[in-house]
């Protein structure tokens, strides 16, 4: 049998890259997001119970954990990595339905603050790590997540490992066992959305990738068919193991370039609708009814019609499209919340919101119509595959970080990421105020 996909990815990893201007700025960006949303995180209880665990646990302090102390590489990576997956705030990419900067950046900074590396080579290893992650996800396909795999925690081990051993020098042999071990390690179920566990998936998954990595540097072996063999992990994750997928233009095209960043903080299946709002700027008192089209899929997961509760409206349709209108910004998390709910302006205004599937759209896309009180109605379609400028992209990343962590933090992460230092600096930025 050959393992084609696993040469050519261990071949990518450990090999030299050319990389363009576009794709490292979004790559500083994903790092600048994924710094803001585990910072906004470490007061949440998954982040203080990990937390407290591995500080209790003790160790050697290799890498800085979100909120404060330090642990060994793979306990911070487990600590950050569910820490910035807490909110589900973080990016997503369509291609292998996952989030790639929570289980990569991670382990490519505590590798990067164990071995005193600059930031520039963290970034450029991370960048190679999601891109593999999402390859991984392209060749399982997408029966792996619909039979109930969380993609972020299984190919997303995968982008750990290979961050994580690039940092460390591992040569092309070496990456493939690695990556054979890495089958053993990763794991991650969807039953776990709704709990802590679906971050703990996060972090599982960077933890894996940085220890699997320190032990093949160590001499540990594994069977690299354990990847893509018969009884690897493709196969026994029913995995489509869809070659030419996961191999199109590597190293050539980079698939991380569209990754697409959240910027409101609520279930990625309501920002198409909020994007086709925004761009029709519906404000309440002009509304006499607003109908919103999206595709099946949706209707189970984030269609909750009356919510009473923060996170229930973080899955609502009627409740965001009503809180876009009255003004309330749904970038921020503290515009999530009962008192919100309670809001008697805004519980009349959604009951004149309507949601309809639609199959004929893509799970990207939404349709939202407006009928005025003077009888004119605006429509407007999203899809949020459409490419978004670099310039408008930045602008809206360091918006949505400066609200997380505030202007001057995210000023000081931007300057960094963009004009060097080493990881330690970066990681610093993790424990400030």
């Amino acid at each position: 049998m050959t393992h084609d996909v696993l040469h050519a990815l261990a071949g990518f990893a450990a090999g030299p890259v050319t990389t363009t201007g576009a794709v490292r700025l979004v790559t500083s960006l994903s790092a600048l997001d994924w710094l803001s949303v585990g910072m906004a995180g470490r007061d949440e209880p998954v982040a203080r119970i990990l937390r407290q665990q591995v500080l209790d646990e003790g160790g050697t302090g290799d890498a800085r954990l979100f909120g404060n102390g330090s642990a060994p590489a793979r306990s911070a990576a487990l600590v950050n990595g569910a820490t910035s997956h807490a909110l589900d705030y973080d990016d997503t990419h369509f291609a292998h339905i996952g989030h790639p900067s929570v289980a990569v950046f991670p382990a490519a900074l505590a590798i990067g603050e164990l071995r005193d590396l600059p930031l520039v080579e963290m970034l450029e290893a991370a960048l190679i790590g999601m891109e593999v992650s999402i390859r991984v996800g392209l060749w399982l396909g997408r029966d792996h997540y619909q039979v109930g795999f969380h993609q972020t925690a299984t190919a997303g081990t995968f982008g750990a490992a290979v961050a994580a051993g690039r940092l460390i020098g591992l040569q092309s042999d070496d990456m493939e066992t690695l990556m054979g071990l890495s089958a053993t390690r990763a794991s991650g179920l969807k039953a776990q959305f709704g709990t802590m566990g679906k971050p703990y998936n996060a972090g599982m998954a960077a933890s894996s990738g940085v220890e699997c990595a320190l032990l093949v540097q160590r001499g540990m072996d594994s069977n690299p068919a354990a990847f893509d063999g018969t009884f690897g992990f493709g196969a026994t994750h029913h995995g489509a193991t869809q070659a030419k997928d996961a191999l199109d233009g590597l190293g050539e095209r980079w698939l991380f370039e569209s990754v697409s960043h959240k910027f409101h903080a609520c279930c990625h299946g309501l920002h198409a609708a909020l994007e086709a709002a925004r761009e029709i700027d519906i404000a309440g008192p002009e509304v006499a009814e607003i109908a919103v089209r999206t595709h099946p899929r949706w209707m189970s997961v984030c269609n909750q019609p009356e919510p009473e509760t923060g996170l229930g409206a973080k899955f609502s349709y009627r409740t965001v499209l009503a809180m876009r209108a009255l003004g309330f910004d749904t970038a921020r998390l503290d515009s999530y919340s009962a008192e919100t709910c309670a809001d008697m302006r805004l519980r009349s205004l959604r009951d004149h919101i309507t949601v309809t599937a639609d199959d004929s759209l893509t799970e990207t896309q939404a349709v939202v119509s407006m009928l005025k009180r003077d009888g004119s109605r605006v429509e407007a379609r999203h899809d949020l595959l459409a490419p978004l400028g670099l310039a408008q992209r930045e602008e809206r990343v360091r918006t949505k970080a400066a609200k997380l962590i505030g202007g001057q933090a995210a000023d000081e992460a931007w300057s960094l990421l963009r004009q060097g230092g080493q990881s330690a600096d970066f990681a610093a930025l993790m424990v400030a105020p």
